[in-house]
């Protein structure tokens, strides 16, 4: 024993199978025959030195030594003189005798920027009330499931006199509008600590320590726990693919490459000036997947968005082209290190928490991701459908005069609709660097832009997969997400912008309340087209069913031209009526609503060996559903 780390805690470490690595590294206050005081554990191999530093002994190298225990580079003391909450970091002697000063990469807190000490902390008290939560946990089945999720940028999703909200006050005000809204999820823009406001959290220097700007890691706790209590998923963006180079944090940890890989073909990620995880070091798999873990248990996180796969899995991912690219020794461009550690990561987090959600943000047609490890997938449960979005963003963004010449954008997402567990994001990455906000991308005047706006979000919810949309959507900003100032709430003064919101709250409603648009989201029988040909008019019809072959008839208009008596094909002989209208008056549409009852003619249309007769209103989604249906439906409600 080292201070109540085991030879089998240090062994797992080394072999990369320790996933509960920050139980032993890092600072703990612990009791060690019978006095009370800190432990300081890191792993540097190349060090000559180490010791802690901090105010305690003002910056003294001499002070608080560490001893080597191991010949891989553990390196562990423990003092009784260091008080609760003192900054502190690590000085390390370099190979080349160079003392250097390093944050803890395990630290659980960190200074407010732009300070980056590290502090002692002792074990937290915070009380969980989410029992109920997690009970209900137990039996969840995200796949058969509604998830619509808010993205949020906690910095900027309003603020106070010109500061953050904290996260007790975000919890306040976050969660009630929120649950308002009917999101069934938050996702958080990474929350790990990192130097600067405007790296949105991307680029982390504590992996294991929440970001001081909000609060302490107990208020973090209790934003959570609050989101639970009002039956809210949490999760986190986070970053496993690279890490920044700022002088205190993961680069050259100990005067060499550690936490990154030696070659520095595989290390540099030029694009963004920063630095890739060694994903083929045993200690490195330990860091990393023990931080999933830490997440999970530790703050009840329900689940992860994965960020930049596409970056990991491929050696030459964003290479430029005056560098020689790199290849494995079966002569590909995978990273087969990070395709092994990536399905060890998914295996360890679905063995602890079936019911998590492991998103992978990947860009590319890599196949199997969301397929089970044990079948040859990346063992992802979802994955984020980044041809469905720059297919539909595109497509809004043409004059409806047009769009009949680009009619494939809406309909080519079916033809690998179901090869992947899909979420479908209109995210942050949407808004920024000049793209424009959704709505200022949509064409026409602004009653057109409101419309097409409207009818983006019901296409969106309609066709399978799970949703997802970022902070600001939800009124239609109209500005581009500004990383600096709070959302326009002032919009709300404005009758489109106001009832822009309340469509979204009813589109949200309508989406959780009906399974057929999310029951059978990853199989193909949930999905029938009607009509996916009507290119001259830019139409098109499906139909959405449940397990138990209930059906919703979905009818999109590109255009803002109204049809009547339109035929549309459908598969039961019975009466129809209109139970979602993104035309009404109430949205801010003109008004070409249906409240009459449409009875099915005995003749073949689309297929089908009857149809109705609709009214289909300009730039709008209108869905119908069988008269029986619906009465079933309202006696079960």
């Amino acid at each position: 024993m080292y201070y109540n780390i085991s030879e089998t805690d240090i062994y797992l470490f080394h072999q990369g199978t320790n996933y509960y690595s920050y139980k032993i590294l890092g600072c703990h206050f612990i009791n060690w025959n019978g006095q009370s005081g800190f432990r300081f554990s890191t792993w540097a191999p190349h060090a000559k030195n180490i010791s802690v530093v901090g105010d305690f002994n003002d910056w003294n190298a001499e002070s608080h030594p560490l001893q080597r225990i191991t010949n891989e580079g553990l390196w562990v003391g423990f003092f009784t003189d260091i008080p609760i909450g003192s900054n502190y970091k690590y000085a390390i002697v370099t190979p080349d005798d160079e003392l250097i000063l390093k944050a803890d990469p395990y630290a659980f807190r960190s200074e407010l920027r732009p300070r980056t000490a590290s502090i002692t902390s002792k074990a937290s008290n915070f009380q969980w009330t989410d029992v109920k939560w997690k009970k209900k946990k137990k039996k969840y089945n995200p796949y058969t499931s509604p998830i619509s999720i808010y993205e949020v940028h906690l910095g900027t999703w309003k603020k106070k006199d010109g500061e953050f909200l904290t996260y007790c006050e975000l919890a306040h005000e976050l969660i009630p509008y929120v649950k308002k809204l009917g999101f069934t999820h938050i996702e958080l823009l990474p929350l790990l600590e990192h130097p600067f406001d405007l790296s949105w959290g991307y680029q982390i220097t504590g992996y294991y320590a929440v970001t001081s700007r909000y609060g302490t890691p107990d208020d973090f706790k209790y934003f959570v726990n609050e989101c639970h209590k009002h039956n809210i998923g949490v999760i986190m963006d986070w970053v496993p693919g690279h890490f920044c180079k700022d002088a205190h944090g993961l680069r050259k940890f100990d005067g060499q490459p550690l936490y990154e890989y030696q070659d520095p073909k595989k290390a540099e990620k030029h694009g963004w000036g920063t630095l890739a995880f060694d994903f083929g070091r045993p200690e490195v798999q330990s860091f990393l997947i023990s931080n999933a873990i830490y997440w999970m248990e530790e703050f009840h996180i329900d689940g992860l968005r994965v960020d930049a796969v596409a970056s990991m899995m491929f050696l030459n991912f964003d290479r430029p082209d005056w560098e020689e690219k790199i290849y494995n020794s079966f002569g590909g461009e995978e990273n087969l290190e990070a395709l092994a550690f990536i399905r060890k990561l998914n295996e360890v987090v679905f063995e602890r928490d079936p019911s998590f959600l492991m998103m992978a943000e990947d860009s590319s047609d890599y196949p199997l991701v969301t397929s089970p490890t044990y079948l040859g997938g990346l063992g992802f449960n979802y994955k984020w459908n980044m041809g469905w979005m720059n297919d539909m963003l595109r497509y809004m963004k043409i004059d409806p005069i047009h769009r009949k010449w680009h009619h494939q954008l809406i309909t080519f997402s079916f033809m690998y609709a179901w090869s992947e567990n899909f979420l479908l994001p209109l995210s942050h990455d949407e808004v920024v660097h000049g793209k424009k906000s959704l709505l200022d991308k949509m064409p026409g005047d602004q009653w057109q832009q409101f419309a097409n706006l409207r009818l983006l979000y019901g296409y969106m919810y309609t066709h399978p997969g799970k949703k997802l949309l970022f902070m600001g959507g939800e009124f239609g900003q109209y500005a581009e997400w500004k990383d600096k100032e709070q959302l326009d709430w002032h919009l709300f003064d404005y009758p489109l912008h106001n009832q822009m919101f309340q469509y979204f709250i009813s589109l949200n409603h309508f989406y959780k309340k009906h399974s057929e648009l999310f029951e059978l989201d990853h199989n193909p029988k949930g999905f029938e087209w009607i009509d996916p040909h009507n290119i001259d008019q830019s139409i098109i019809a499906f139909i959405r069913r449940n397990k138990n072959n209930e059906e919703l008839i979905v009818i999109c208009n590109f255009t803002p031209v109204v049809y009547y008596d339109y035929k549309i094909g459908v598969p039961k002989e019975g009466t129809y009526i209109e139970i979602f209208n993104s035309d009404e008056k109430q949205y801010g549409g003109s008004g070409q609503t249906s409240d009459s009852k449409h009875f099915t003619f005995p003749k073949k249309w689309h297929g089908f060996s009857q149809h109705i007769k609709v009214k289909i209103p300009p730039l709008a989604i209108t869905i119908y559903k069988k008269i029986k249906e619906v009465e079933k439906e309202e006696e079960i409600s």
